[in-house]
């Protein structure tokens, strides 16, 4: 008997063996997708690299909504340009978000019609910005930028830029007032809590970007601001379009100026040199590659300058400030 039994084991030997080497194998292989995955995750939290999953800590408070395909061949044709841009800016915003948990929404700007005499281009960013509300309805900031963009110092937030320090904002126009506006309104009430933040350059209200808060209040300024009776009544007078039309409504309605607020251009809204040119020597418009300001917008560059070539020129000067000194930070 134990003759046979020593010719069984060596019989089934080596397909024991077999299995238990199929065991351990399917046991490292198990160990060793946990392990990677547990990585992945742990890298997610601490870099940027392409292709692996980031992890953000965030709601959808925020919403940047940016204006593309502007003219979209209707007014003339997009060139290669043009198309380079609008992938530069949106990718951009793309990273931006993405990156600490916001929301994006891309309109598109093609000209057409809104009513059946008139086109109302430059009108446009008023109705997509009710579009956003209605397509986001639990977000309470739509930050609004056009195209012609570029986010310089994406790690900050939102909070750590702007919403943190909301008390050091301007209520008036004290501190400065391009247009020489009226200061003091009868019934305007600061105390309001905030639910608009724009910024002025050399000519008065610049709206290339700024912040709108959902409320009662913004939806009766959206709805005024974009009224076609005003429109109708205003718009060969008003150069500047939708800006020239909230001067109006802030120089003439004490409601509207209550929950305006101001930040100085540079906070998130700083021009390259080519912008206001008739204040070239004034540093309170233009980036400040030495302070790092958050973004640049390329204001006017339609106008006699190079669009595309300015948006490269500060990718790059982003990049390289930026530059990972190693591979994971």
């Amino acid at each position: 008997m134990k003759p046979r039994s020593r010719g069984l084991w060596t019989r089934y030997k080596p397909m024991v063996r077999q299995l238990g080497r199929q065991i351990g194998f399917c046991l490292l292989r198990r160990k060793l997708i946990i392990f990677i995955f547990a990585l992945l995750v742990t890298l997610s939290f601490f870099n940027r690299l392409p292709g692996v999953p980031h992890v953000v800590i965030g709601g959808s408070k925020y919403v940047v909504v940016l204006g593309a395909n502007k003219g979209g061949g209707v007014q003339q044709w997009k060139g290669a340009k043009e198309w380079d841009l609008e992938r530069t800016s949106i990718a951009n915003k793309k990273d931006y978000v993405s990156r600490h948990g916001y929301h994006l929404a891309i309109k598109d700007m093609i000209a057409k019609r809104r009513y059946a005499h008139e086109w109302r281009e430059s009108w446009q960013k008023v109705d997509l910005i009710r579009q956003s509300m209605r397509q986001f309805p639990r977000a309470e900031w739509f930050w609004w930028l056009d195209l012609e963009s570029y986010i310089m110092e994406p790690q900050k937030s939102l909070d750590s830029l702007l919403f943190n320090h909301l008390d050091r904002l301007e209520r008036n126009l004290t501190y400065y007032n391009p247009t020489n506006m009226e200061i003091d309104v009868p019934f305007v009430d600061n105390t309001q809590p905030i639910d608009m933040i724009i910024t002025q350059d050399c000519g008065g209200f610049s709206l290339g970007s700024f912040f709108i808060r959902r409320s009662e209040w913004s939806e009766m300024l959206l709805d005024v601001w974009w009224d076609p009776v005003m429109y109708e009544q205003k718009h060969m007078e008003w150069v500047h379009g939708e800006q020239a039309a909230l001067e109006h409504l802030y120089k003439n309605h004490a409601w509207i100026r209550s929950r305006i607020a101001f930040a100085p251009l540079r906070q998130f809204n700083a021009f390259p040199p080519g912008a206001c040119a008739e204040r070239a020597d004034d540093p309170r418009f233009f980036y400040s590659r030495k302070d790092r300001d958050f973004l640049v917008n390329m204001a006017g560059c339609q106008f006699g300058r190079d669009c595309w070539q300015e948006i490269e020129d500060y990718k790059a000067l982003s990049m390289a400030s930026h530059k990972k000194r190693f591979l994971f930070f």
